[in-house]
């Protein structure tokens, strides 16, 4: 690591607030209603892949899963879904896009302590919108010197970010609970790539870790942050 100052970019969703919990708590919602057609387990995995099929066309966010929700919901009924269950959905999706904003343990006090100490920039996908939504109601916004919401992440996307908003990605690190969008995109574009488990992971997100690769660290939560900046920077 050379001595320019280090940039530090930190996922969004369920690295620094809870997000994926609603996903699931409205994909039972969804099980729920469409009970009298599809067993919950089979309904799950047509969502699934109605979300990666349209993952091109909606992105990523709740707007895409909601459309993805009336998607299988036509399908698995073959057409017959009651007009009232598709309000449903839709009523769900709205409820999702309202909810409650909630910060991880650590995330406040660890952005709060690093701040001015490196340049901080949040690197989140999504619905711009919500995005904006959610980032405003944590209040965690002033900590960072850049936010980029972005369509999807790759090795581009961190040269990019990082370029812009520092010396390069071989002087970055990258904080986030996806080894497939936070993790391993950022190491290959030669960034560290700080892995924080979450309880919760979309399973189009699921990758292996890249245990032997030299910038991948793992931590439990982001109190431990602090110590592995330490070490790397």
């Amino acid at each position: 690591m050379s001595h320019n100052r280090l940039t530090v970019g930190f996922d969004a969703d369920d690295t620094l607030w809870q997000n994926e919990r609603f996903f699931r708590l409205t994909e039972a919602r969804f099980a729920a209603l469409l009970a009298d057609f599809a067993e919950a387990d089979h309904l799950a995995e047509r969502l699934l892949e109605a979300e990666k099929r349209n993952l091109d066309k909606y992105g990523f966010g709740i707007k895409g899963f909601t459309l993805s929700m009336i998607e299988t919901a036509i399908e698995v009924t073959e057409g017959r879904v009651p007009s009232r269950t598709i309000r449903e959905i839709i009523d769900a999706g709205r409820d999702m896009l309202a909810h409650p904003v909630e910060p991880l343990p650590h995330a406040r006090e660890t952005l709060q302590r690093l701040a001015g100490r490196h340049r901080l920039v949040m690197i989140t996908k999504g619905d711009l919108f919500d995005q904006e939504r959610k980032l405003a109601a944590s209040g965690l916004g002033r900590f960072f010197d850049a936010i980029e919401i972005v369509s999807d992440k790759s090795r581009g996307t961190y040269e990019r970010v990082f370029g812009q908003h520092g010396d390069g990605a071989e002087n970055a690190v990258m904080i986030g609970n996806s080894l497939k969008s936070d993790i391993i995109p950022a190491i290959e574009a030669g960034a560290w790539g700080v892995f924080v488990p979450h309880e919760l992971t979309w399973a189009h997100e699921h990758a292996e870790e890249p245990a032997g690769a030299p910038r991948f660290r793992r931590i439990a939560h982001l109190g431990e942050l602090e110590r592995v900046l330490a070490e790397i920077g």
